[in-house]
């Protein structure tokens, strides 16, 4: 069993995991483990974003957008709007996380609260800065949707030419942006993934528990945050754990000393690493079972590049030995792989990536490439896992033809074509 801590005393010894143990825990606590046994409903969009803490956001569409494909690695097939439906009802909201991310609505107060974390990120700067340049301006934006209710930067006609930064955008959609980081605006719903905007006491008003009244104390929020990362990633290294939430400064295992004392973390030493583990409380069942090695991993997926198992990039090394770079940012000449390559997840291993593209109007998913990890043979129930994984989401896509390209190693494309054609 864990070790349970008493004044400071360990009344047993900490318990001890395999490094497979240590990934099958963390993809247990990510909803990666295993397979689901029953089709996807819509209260399952809100409880998988709890478990994760938060969903990021990436607007990048060319096999789906983000929080659309990390939803889907978990639940299988859905409705993408189930996703605009959880927000529009208020059981989740859009603030800055991670990066902008939706979160649970009853975490919305933490983020609201975490001043020394926004206060260094780029999207708090940038408002900070337009709030200054152009105050009148948006005070008569924020003016205008108190008097006329939500609207989208698509409301207000451009007439001016696209701004340098922020991706070009207009004047309005600046201010609005500003407004949003600084905490007076707020996401309400989304029309085609478009942001319509309101006032935040409005938003929040709709929820069935509004966030209370008054500023958390910075401490407080951190601490939520240091045992909420550590929860989501079912187990944690103190230096992973100051990434998922963008906590300033890094964690130690000095400041987790006292979680641990309490109870609300368990010590845990994994095989081969030469740093202490934690594990949320919660997880004390998944512990148990993992340290009898009981813990199986059956699911094969593709992952978002901006899913939480990847995302910190150091970290997906440290863990899996996978490195993984997202080269959509990198000029064409100079990409390995491709532009929106695709961790491939295949039994509790992230053994290659996939290089797609869904042609919905033809109803293709084409497979420009796929590469497996050198040392990962196409063994024929990894090829059955990845033609499979590829089925499932290009049917989810409504585009059921598959074209597959290249494949490294070479003969890797041939048997799944064959396999897809069993």
């Amino acid at each position: 069993m864990p070790s349970r801590v008493s004044d400071g005393v360990s009344t047993e010894d900490v318990i001890r995991l395999s490094q497979r143990s240590a990934q099958l825990l963390h993809l247990a606590a990510q909803g990666l483990l295993r397979r689901r046994t029953r089709k996807a409903k819509r209260g399952d969009i809100a409880a998988t974003i709890a478990d994760m803490g938060m969903l990021q956001i990436d607007t990048i569409n060319v096999v789906a957008r983000s929080p659309y494909m990390v939803l889907f690695s978990r639940l299988g097939a859905y409705r993408n709007d189930w996703l605009e439906e959880a927000l529009a009802v208020g059981e989740i909201a859009e603030c800055w996380a991670h990066e902008a991310s939706f979160v649970p609505s009853s975490e919305y107060r933490f983020h609201r609260d975490y001043r020394s974390g926004r206060g260094g990120h780029w999207a708090q700067k940038s408002a900070e800065r337009t709030r200054a340049e152009a105050g009148a301006d948006m005070d008569l934006l924020l003016e205008r949707i108190r008097n006329e209710g939500p609207l989208r930067a698509a409301d207000f006609e451009r007439d001016a030419p696209a701004a340098k930064g922020w991706w070009g955008w207009k004047p309005e959609k600046r201010w609005l942006e500003a407004w949003f980081a600084l905490g007076a605006l707020m996401v309400t719903r989304r029309e085609r993934f478009q942001r319509v905007y309101d006032l935040a006491e409005r938003v929040t008003a709709r929820w069935a528990e509004a966030p209370a009244v008054g500023t958390l104390e910075e401490a407080q929020v951190r601490r939520h945050f240091v045992l909420q990362s550590v929860r989501a990633l079912g187990i944690a290294k103190a230096r992973w754990i100051a990434d998922y939430f963008r906590l300033r400064p890094r964690v130690t295992d000095t400041e987790l000393a006292p979680l641990v004392a309490e109870g609300l973390l368990i010590e845990v030493a994994v095989e081969g690493w030469d740093e202490t583990a934690y594990v949320h409380r919660d997880h004390e069942p998944l512990l148990v079972e993992a340290a009898a090695s009981l813990l199986r991993a059956t699911r094969t997926t593709l992952l978002s590049p901006f899913d939480p198992v990847v995302w910190d990039r150091a970290r997906a090394m440290d863990l899996f030995g996978f490195e993984y770079t997202l080269e959509c940012y990198t000029p064409a000449a100079k990409r390995t792989y491709g532009y929106y390559v695709l961790p491939i997840l295949h039994r509790g291993r992230l053994v290659g990536r996939l290089d797609a593209k869904a042609h919905r109007q033809e109803g293709l998913f084409e497979v420009i490439g796929i590469w497996l990890e050198a040392e990962v043979p196409a063994a024929p129930a990894l090829v059955a896992g990845i033609a499979a994984a590829i089925e499932e989401c290009a049917a989810w896509h409504g585009t059921p033809r598959i074209a597959i390209q290249r494949s490294q190693p070479r003969a890797l494309a041939t048997l799944i074509r064959t396999a897809l054609d069993d």
